[in-house]
């Protein structure tokens, strides 16, 4: 290895931490010397600032707390809770996968898997060689290839800050330079593309909607950013629907997995059976074990289509027709099917004053059933429907309130 290991989350910007979230940590990233004692321990690696560290989360818990470990990526004593949507747990089979599940049985299987995702999955490099800084700071992430001539998804904080980038393909030994094209701190996710490179295999992005708790996942990466190639690691999905926050930071949505995810791992892929990407392997829970997150593909695809258009407020180019993320004004967690609703939707816990839901007349109770035209059968639904609008669009809104439904035009606000 060749500089030790730091954590991640780097990539801070100002808002307020929500009060409803649960706290947030990154894996951690690699940083230049020196080298760490033999005996330390070694932090999960994400990237940003020339470290890549899966942000660290420190979990609380009403009985008994588990605090977080040492700072990571400058997240400390955040907490992790559960945004109260859990998916039923559902046993594993070792027939062929279900609708809606992922089973790997066994070692043929996860080969094959690898065999059509690890050839898309990239190491990402960076250096900060910022003014006052003798030895350039060094970091190592993950990335996954999205088109052939070379666009790459990773999270923002592996990039953050970073002077230079350097993507090597899987198997090669060469490298070469990127540039950043955009990046969403808030969402964590940043959109790379590579110099001089064609007809390269891609991954295919799936869907995150249809995973249930137990479904068999691989976590796949450049954890520690160890000489010889991608680590893969097996896990099943733990929990669906994680919120985390630390230092200003939330994010929503998010895939638990036992997985081990580890600094390095940032922005690579999490796979299911079919060989999909349903995930981007995000953060890491303080010192609790085998408890990580991914940030749901569902999340990151209207993301990357505001990149592709010209960036968010957080990259060079602020977007038309307004800057930062759509807000809409309301915490939510699963609705049960009922009448008005009876294929669920997003229960509304909570209205901030002076928001647009606030202005729509929502209250805590309500369940949103539409938004932008689309059904919602859940918070990742309307999450997915709202970021995909920029703020100063207007969108319907339809919910159930006693078995009756009820509809308003929002113009959505900037978080």
């Amino acid at each position: 290895m060749d500089a030790p290991i730091d954590t991640l989350a780097d990539a801070e910007d100002s808002r307020p931490t929500d009060p409803d979230a649960t706290p947030l940590v990154v894996p951690p990233q690699q940083q230049s010397p020196p080298e760490p004692p033999p005996d330390s321990p070694v932090k999960p690696t994400g990237g940003g600032r020339g470290r890549d560290v899966p942000r660290r989360v420190a979990m609380a818990a009403a009985a008994a707390a588990l605090l977080a470990g040492p700072v990571i990526g400058g997240v400390a004593g955040a907490r992790l809770t559960d945004n109260g949507s859990r998916s039923p747990t559902r046993s594993a089979s070792t027939a062929a996968p279900a609708s809606g599940s992922s089973t790997i049985a066994g070692p043929a299987d996860i080969q094959g898997i690898l065999s059509k995702v690890e050839p898309a999955v990239v190491f990402v490099r960076t250096q900060d060689s910022r003014a006052g800084t003798f030895f350039p700071t060094q970091g190592a992430g993950t990335g996954m290839v999205l088109t052939p001539d070379g666009e790459v998804l990773t999270n923002a904080h592996v990039v953050d800050g970073a002077s230079s980038i350097t993507v090597s393909l899987s198997g090669q030994t060469t490298t070469h330079p990127a540039q950043l094209l955009g990046e969403d701190t808030s969402a964590d996710v940043a959109l790379l593309k590579v110099s001089g490179v064609s007809g390269l295999p891609t991954v295919t992005l799936g869907t995150s909607a249809s995973l249930r708790q137990a479904d068999s996942v691989l976590a796949i990466g450049n954890a520690l950013d160890l000489q010889g190639g991608l680590t893969v690691t097996q896990g099943i999905v733990s929990a669906l629907n994680r919120t985390i926050s630390g230092n200003g930071e939330t994010l929503r949505g998010l895939i638990q997995t036992d997985a081990a995810i580890n600094p390095g791992n940032s922005g690579g892929p999490l796979v299911t059976a079919d060989a999909k990407v349903v995930g981007m392997n995000t953060a890491v829970a303080g010192n609790a074990q085998n408890i990580g997150f991914a940030i749901a593909v569902d999340q990151v695809k209207p993301v990357l289509d505001r990149l592709r258009q010209g960036g968010t407020a957080s990259s060079t180019t602020a977007p038309p027709g307004g800057t930062g993320t759509a807000f809409l004004g309301v915490t939510t967690s699963q609705a049960d099917t009922g009448a008005g609703h009876p294929n669920g939707g997003a229960l509304v816990g909570s209205v901030s004053p002076g928001t647009p839901a606030a202005q729509a007349g929502l209250r805590s109770g309500d369940v949103i059933v539409a938004a932008g035209g689309r059904e919602l059968t859940g918070p990742d639904d309307l999450r997915s429907a709202v970021s995909s609008h920029r703020p100063g669009d207007k969108v319907d809104i339809t919910w159930s309130r006693g078995g009756a439904q009820q509809s308003a035009t929002v113009t959505l606000a900037s978080r």
